[in-house]
């Protein structure tokens, strides 16, 4: 009874609790911004527009793994509740994934649409990237109750974009990267688990079917 109780009460605060330490990193990043743009210390480095941008893409995708690694958790940890922030974490890729595009906008293009068109034509890296956004998009648009209701089994299909999505920004990732493949490589090896997980998950269900 105990036991159960702790775990419902858990369950009541796992959603504020991950809301918060997904949306922490944006708000030391505003933090940053401020004391760079007053000319106090800070960890932007030289090229402080360059390191919002990157900052932002780095946590987009780190949602987006984050995304996926709830259902593979979810079922072998046994604990149903999981599945209550995976619609949140990917609402937070989107929202750190637009704040990069902006910011890259803002802060590298100054807004100069003409440059932003030809970057995406010129650099296949801006290609991929801005193809894994506009991917996004319908993903976070059909992301609430009422989409999933009128979309039946059309809003899972949408949604197993999102494989697409991550094989995407990785690869924008490493496009972009040009000495320390360290941290590129991790994130490759994280979402090929994940996706390896999905299907030797599939087979087994194939061949439970095959059997029966």
């Amino acid at each position: 009874m105990t036991t159960r109780f702790v775990s419902i009460r858990f369950a009541s605060i796992l959603k504020p609790v991950v809301f918060f330490l997904i949306l922490m990193p944006g708000i030391v990043l505003v933090w940053q911004v401020y004391l760079a743009a007053n000319g106090q210390s800070n960890s932007l480095g030289a090229d402080p527009g360059k390191s919002v941008v990157q900052f932002n893409g780095d946590w987009a995708l780190r949602s987006l793994l984050l995304t996926l690694a709830v259902t593979p958790l979810r079922q072998m940890t046994g604990w149903a509740e999981l599945a209550r922030i995976r619609r949140m974490l990917g609402l937070f890729a989107f929202f750190y994934a637009t704040l990069h595009f902006i910011a890259y906008l803002a802060l590298m293009l100054e807004f100069r649409f003409d440059d932003l068109g030809a970057e995406i034509v010129q650099r296949p890296y801006m290609l991929v990237g801005f193809l894994a956004l506009c991917c996004l998009v319908p993903l976070a648009l059909t992301s609430n109750q009422w989409m999933i209701r009128r979309l039946k089994q059309r809003w899972r299909r949408l949604h197993q974009w999102v494989y697409v999505i991550a094989v995407l920004q990785i690869a924008h990732v490493l496009w972009l990267t040009r000495s320390d493949y360290t941290e590129p490589l991790l994130y490759s090896a994280v979402l090929a688990v994940l996706m390896g997980y999905r299907v030797l998950k599939y087979s087994q269900r194939q061949a439970a079917t095959r059997r029966s």
